[in-house]
């Protein structure tokens, strides 16, 4: 099912913290008067002067090589079409988000206030010496051939109007690995596309430079199939005007090998497919509803391969795997312009990409253990974390032998690990993560649902499909919060804990029989049900919920325990830890224990190492584990450097598959400049760190809460390690994001566990 959307959480999205998605953040230090100096005047004047005797400089001293405008006029916004420039912003925003975040690149949005395409092309144009690229977007047809023939012309650096290339590159991987599957050659098939915008006239130009014929293809539009004689032809339809005797889409499938639309939604019948060829290609491409539904499509032939813009559906068709990683090969090289070849480079790289093993990353970011090449799975998925290393390195190749190439790249294996640290290639852990609890969601009971918050975040776990809610508290108080708020939880099952004599007798039964020996009499195991943190726990003993969230308004401590007593830890396991994921732009640090064990021993902390480690191989990462200290190898004195020097011993004993080092500091853990110089026996170096085992909880949760704070990295958590059954502990006043993170956590956990 496609993404349900409400208006209240888009304008929410958009405006909370600091309105829009964007923003600048300087790359130097500037904390001293001497930086200053350098940044500005007067030291800012000597890469100026080098710019001057050299414009290629510019490229050294200065962000252009990684900066990229998204320039629209707003002419042609998604399906809302002209809606001006001003509105076509936090689209242009969007594009911008995705290019730093697939692909590492810097972007400015311009919006224009232009439809002229004469001026528009002089004000782009004027842009040259800012940036490394151009991406034109959302700007209706024709005037859009002309701007992007024109500026591709007269301008030097890269210009790609993605509306029309974007779909073709990657509709045509598509295409290739299609007729691959099928055992038919491209340049024997018959092609109707419907559709006669920018997008459809560039993949019809486009799938004629894969090797389909002129004569075998036949455009319509809304008037029906484009014909010589039609009159008032403009020369874009001139160009695919058809000689032969068909005036209607349905006369143009007769025999037709694949259909391309790329035009509007439910206009094409099971009927219309039915006359097709043997074995045909559908690939509609209208958003957000195809121009036939799947089901109809699926339904009307069993030969059928479809593709569709919705992720809903195999085989999507989604420009993001396509011009980030295009840009990101083309700015590399200092690309003075994307060429037919590099477009060609790209969509082969995307096609041979579907064709190799899955990694298992990819199988259970998706819930699909059988990803494989074939009908259902014609080109990558857009989390695929390969993409970069295949398609950018493709289209800098290209580049470099189409002869649009200023610089050469000679060391590719270099060059693919700096693609990775670029754009911290493990960044896309938590979209993993949703992906994969979407695949199978789970029922998950909110200890807390007399809170907005939590309530929110089930409208988004719902909404979203991530899991399905079941709702602790008063349901009067509820019910008012959710009409109050104009939430949508309807059938959500809400439970009042004490309306519901009889779970509560149930319920403290079981209790009585697990702590009767712990000073738990029988009544008071009953009244202890009416503790929601008890109740929530118990329903996921007895398997009435897969998972519970809670924390959100009660210290940890307190909201542990209940959990502890009826669920308890896993067998073979003697504590419970707790671990922060911090994503930073140098990819995530796992820090533990942050939330649960006080001043662990070095015996406990190598549990808490064990348990980290699962953790981290939880979301299919190799952990890679620094044990910290203020000591480095025996360099200092004192207990909690002894401790943790004991720990790392007894842990490397215990885990002798684990990557573990230390007593060491944090800097140096991090830094293996400073290992190769000091400690070239770290194990750490060529490896990196990505776990910290704090020695005690002070420092653990003094760093995470410091880092999130003032370093502006992203914490997620915490993961409660070590339990038995699916129970996650929300830090006291979390976001409603980081509640949608935990329960998505909770959700893959249960999955595993079951």
């Amino acid at each position: 099912m496609a993404i349900k959307i409400r208006k209240e959480d888009a304008l929410n999205y958009h405006t909370q913290g600091k309105p829009g998605k964007i923003e600048v953040i300087p790359t130097k230090p500037l904390s001293s008067q001497l930086d200053l100096a350098l940044a500005y005047s007067p030291g800012v004047a000597e890469p100026c002067k080098e710019i001057e005797a050299d414009k290629e400089n510019v490229y050294k001293y200065t962000a252009k090589g990684n900066l990229v405008a998204v320039i629209s006029n707003g002419t042609a916004v998604l399906g809302l079409g002209d809606i001006g420039p001003e509105a076509s912003k936090p689209v242009m925003e969007g594009k911008g988000v995705l290019f730093k975040k697939f692909a590492g690149i810097d972007v400015f949005d311009i919006e224009i206030d232009e439809k002229d395409p004469k001026k528009l092309i002089q004000i782009i144009k004027s842009l040259e010496p800012t940036f490394g690229g151009i991406n034109l977007e959302d700007i209706k047809a024709p005037e859009c051939f002309e701007i992007e023939t024109t500026l591709k012309k007269e301008m030097k650096i890269p210009v790609m109007h993605d509306d029309q290339h974007g779909t073709a590159i990657i509709s045509g991987a598509a295409l290739l690995n299609a007729l691959e599957v099928v055992g038919k050659n491209i340049e024997d098939i018959k092609l109707v596309v419907n559709g006669a915008g920018a997008s459809a006239v560039s993949c019809t130009r486009f799938y004629m430079s894969l090797g389909v014929k002129r004569d075998n293809i036949v455009m319509c539009d809304k008037e029906g199939a484009i014909r010589m004689d039609r009159p008032d032809l403009d020369s874009i339809k001139k160009e695919f005007a058809t000689s032969r005797d068909i005036n209607t889409l349905t006369e143009a499938l007769s025999g037709a090998d694949v259909f391309l639309g790329l035009s509007a939604g439910n206009i094409v019948s099971g009927d219309q497919i039915k006359v097709m060829a043997p074995n045909p290609l559908v690939f509609a491409l209208a958003n957000p509803d195809p121009e036939i539904a799947y089901d109809v499509a699926m339904a009307a032939r069993e030969d059928l391969i479809m593709a569709t813009g919705r992720s809903d559906y195999p085989n999507q068709v989604n420009n993001v795997l396509g011009f980030p990683y295009i840009f990101r090969g083309a700015l590399d090289v200092r690309a003075t312009s994307i060429n037919e070849a590099m477009k060609l480079a790209a969509a082969k790289a995307i096609a041979k990409l579907a064709k190799e093993p899955v990694p298992e990353i990819v199988n259970k970011a998706y819930g699909d253990n059988k990803l494989a090449f074939g009908p259902t799975y014609l080109i990558p998925k857009p989390f695929d974390p390969r993409l970069i290393t295949t398609i950018a390195p493709a289209v800098a190749k290209a580049a470099m032998e189409s002869g649009v190439a200023k610089t050469m790249i000679t060391d590719w294996e270099a060059y693919e690990l700096e693609l990775q640290e670029r754009i911290g290639i493990d960044q896309r852990l938590m979209s993993r993560v949703i992906s994969r609890a979407k695949k199978d969601p789970k029922r998950v009971v909110f200890a807390e649902a007399d809170n907005i918050k939590i309530l929110k975040a089930a409208q988004m776990i719902r909404d979203e499909k991530i899991a399905i809610p079941i709702l602790l508290g008063n349901e009067e108080k509820i019910m008012g919060m959710i009409e109050e708020n104009k939430l949508d939880l309807n059938g959500v099952t809400i439970i009042d804990t004490y309306k519901n004599i009889e779970k509560l007798q149930t319920y403290g039964e079981v209790l009585f029989k697990k702590r009767q020996r712990k000073g738990v009499t029988s009544k008071e195991a009953v009244r202890l049900m009416r503790d929601r943190n008890y109740f929530g726990a118990m329903m996921v003993e007895l398997g009435e919920a897969d998972a519970l969230i809670s924390g959100l308004t009660k210290d940890y401590p307190k909201t542990i325990l209940p959990s502890l007593h009826v669920i308890g830890v896993k067998e073979g396991t003697a504590r419970v830890a707790g671990m922060y994921i911090m994503n930073t732009d140098k990819g995530p640090y796992f820090f533990a224990d942050t939330t649960v064990n006080l001043n662990p021993t070095a015996e406990e902390l190598v549990e808490i190492i064990g348990l980290t480690a699962n953790g981290v191989k939880f979301f299919d990462i190799e952990p890679r584990v620094a044990v910290l200290s203020y000591s480095n190898f025996g360099s200092a004195k004192g207990d909690t450097a002894l401790k943790t020097a004991k720990a790392a011993t007894l842990a490397k004993a215990k885990y002798p598959e684990l990557i573990i080092e230390g007593e060491m500091q944090a800097n140096v853990a991090l830094n293996e400049e400073i290992q190769k110089e000091n400690y070239p026996f770290s194990a750490l170096i060529g490896k990196k760190a990505n776990t910290l085992i704090f020695p005690d909880l002070s420092s653990g949760n003094i760093a995470y809460k410091l880092l999130s704070e003032i370093g502006n990295a992203e914490a997620i958590g915490p993961v409660l390690l070590g339990m038995n059954k699916p129970v996650h502990i929300l830090q006291l006043g979390s976001s409603i994001r980081e509640i949608v993170n935990m329960v998505a956590i909770a959700v893959v956990d249960a999955q595993t566990k079951s």
